[in-house]
């Protein structure tokens, strides 16, 4: 499902990406949290920047109180901190990835907004050091985690109908058959190395939020279809895949194609 995003976003990979970044809720949803930095290698301190954002306004949330820790393989490398209050919202810590190359976790937990305490949210990260070039991917601890950036930032919400659909169609339909699964494992790394910028995007720029929401609408009209028909194999989701893969290359690359022949001719004639 997620390949046919990269259909409908090839213009926008152009843009640079100097820095990884990645939105994340927090458990109930409270509060969005935001990391940035530079790509990471293995025993130089890095600052990461933490921005506490309102997920209601899309706006920096002043005065939270907040704990962070990191570790690799189970083995702490910096924290648990202390309760840390931040009266702008936004932070830069620096942590020494010291245990060499691979996946680091990161723990973000906020007890407390506008001098409010509140009862514990966190919100965790994945934090690849090295060759990787440390880009910032979801924790697939139930498979309910991995969030569509995009698709969240273009209808406002999670809990919006279109996001939801998007959701439910890859943990009930994709996520089913071991091929769906592979694919998800692999793309999401490369998905979410571009997301996060178009996402941050939309946010900055009302026009080019409705521009992203009148191109995302037809591809999740067509991918509703898959409420209609049963998967049962390998063989099913590989069909439909394609089939809705052409579908919406006919849509997105034929149509236009053809208006633009068609204009042609009509202006040579």
């Amino acid at each position: 499902m997620k390949f046919l995003f990269v259909l409908l976003f090839v213009p926008l990979l152009i843009i640079p990406a100097f820095a990884e970044s990645q939105i994340l809720p927090t458990e109930k949803g409270t509060l969005d949290v935001k990391l940035t930095y530079e790509p990471i290698e293995p025993n130089i301190q890095t600052k990461i920047s933490i921005d506490f954002i309102n997920p209601f306004t899309q706006k920096i949330q002043i005065h939270i109180d907040y704990t962070v820790a990191v570790s690799k393989d189970g083995e702490t490398v910096f924290g648990p901190t202390q309760l840390i209050h931040t009266s702008e919202g936004s932070v830069k810590i620096p942590i020494d990835f010291n245990l060499g190359e691979g996946v680091y976790s990161m723990d973000v937990e906020v007890e407390g907004i506008l001098f409010n305490p509140i009862p514990p949210e966190t919100v965790s990260f994945d934090i690849i050091v090295g060759e990787a070039h440390a880009q910032l991917i979801t924790t697939p601890e139930n498979g309910e985690n991995g969030g569509c950036l995009i698709a969240t930032a273009t209808y406002g919400s999670e809990m919006a109908l279109e996001v939801q659909q998007l959701r439910e169609l890859r943990d009930n339909t994709i996520l089913s058959t071991e091929s769906g699964t592979a694919f998800m494992t692999g793309f999401n790394q490369f998905y979410y190395s571009f997301s996060p910028t178009i996402a941050d995007l939309e946010r900055e720029n009302p026009v080019f939020k409705e521009v992203v929401k009148l191109t995302l609408t037809p591809m999740i009209s067509s991918l509703s279809l898959l409420n209609y028909v049963d998967i049962d194999s390998e063989e099913e989701m590989l069909g439909y895949g394609i089939s809705l893969i052409l579908l919406n290359i006919g849509m997105y690359v034929g149509v236009p194609v053809f208006g633009i022949l068609k204009l042609y001719q009509f202006r040579k004639n």
